[in-house]
């Protein structure tokens, strides 16, 4: 019997896609989720334990036996799962960009603790540090903006959009995963996971436009402290929340170089116009976009 992947998450977006794609490779599968019939209504199929990440003997029990783990959990769970593994165990753990954001929020904090307990542990793996990750079903990052984009004339952003953004597409991710699942990695390393090249933040309001079938917004360069007065207002009906560190991180570039990542993972990502395609053909197989 082939060596099972433990994928910890793997009822949620990322971790559902990955479990498709480790089942369409041959990989036997312990999904190891929260909500056990949550996970089997998606009919993934594989062994299912149930655990809570704050459970440390539940996580013992699930974890058992694991050679290879893939959390796909947020990675301030990061210690909790180290500790909860079996000591000959090898690791892909997701992490995220976010750790270096010049305004953390709870989620950027919690990427940095995961990280240090990660580099501290001494176990063998890599935590990937993807970027805006887009074209998941249920995803909130592309989908978010096109409903913005039609509810607002014009699209007011912090220094007209000028700073740079590499999201990556999900297919991308999990291709990433794949590969690191399959390198004999020695120690904790880091990886930046993201798309092939940078772009303003403007074009890739645009190419999101363009994609949902939307005509091409109108920016308008607006300072980012007059954003922040404003952003309450989004709390109104219909419109996607938007919260003040979000706009302050609108402002910081967001570009890494993904040499090391196509020379260590061997992978080449799509362009943003393809992403995006496959993001929004199935919703506009009956016209353009609604919401």
């Amino acid at each position: 019997m082939s060596e099972a992947i433990h994928v910890i998450g793997a009822s949620g977006r990322s971790g559902a896609v990955l479990c498709a794609a480790l089942a369409a490779r041959g990989d036997r599968v312990v999904a190891v989720v929260r909500d056990g019939a949550k996970f089997r209504r998606l009919g993934l199929g594989g062994e299912v334990r149930v655990a809570d990440l704050a459970d440390p003997p539940a996580l013992a029990r699930a974890l058992a036996g694991a050679r290879r783990v893939v959390s796909c959990a947020h990675a301030r769970h990061a210690a909790a799962i180290l500790a909860a593994a079996p000591a000959d165990a090898r690791f892909v753990l997701l992490g995220s960009t976010r750790r270096h954001t010049r305004w953390p929020d709870g989620h950027g904090l919690g990427v940095i603790a995961g990280e240090t307990a990660w580099l501290a542990s001494g176990r063998s793996g890599v935590m990937l540090h993807p970027t805006m990750i887009y074209g998941a079903q249920g995803e909130d990052n592309v989908r978010r903006l096109a409903a913005l984009l039609r509810r607002l004339p014009v699209v007011p952003l912090p220094g007209g959009g000028r700073s740079l953004v590499q999201p990556i597409h999900q297919g991308d991710l999990t291709r990433c995963v794949l590969a690191a699942l399959d390198i004999a990695w020695d120690g904790p390393q880091l990886l930046v996971v993201a798309g092939p090249i940078p772009l303003p933040y403007a074009d890739f309001v645009r190419a999101v436009a363009a994609a949902a079938g939307r005509r091409p917004p109108r920016i308008l360069g607006v300072p980012v402290g007059a954003l922040i007065a404003l952003s309450p207002l989004t709390r109104l009906p219909g419109l996607p929340r938007i919260r003040a560190a979000e706009l302050r991180r609108l402002t910081e570039d967001k570009a890494f170089d993904i040499a090391p990542m196509r020379a260590r993972l061997g992978v080449a990502p799509i362009g943003l116009d393809e992403g995006l395609a496959q993001t929004f053909r199935p919703m506009l197989a009956g016209g353009p976009l609604r919401s």
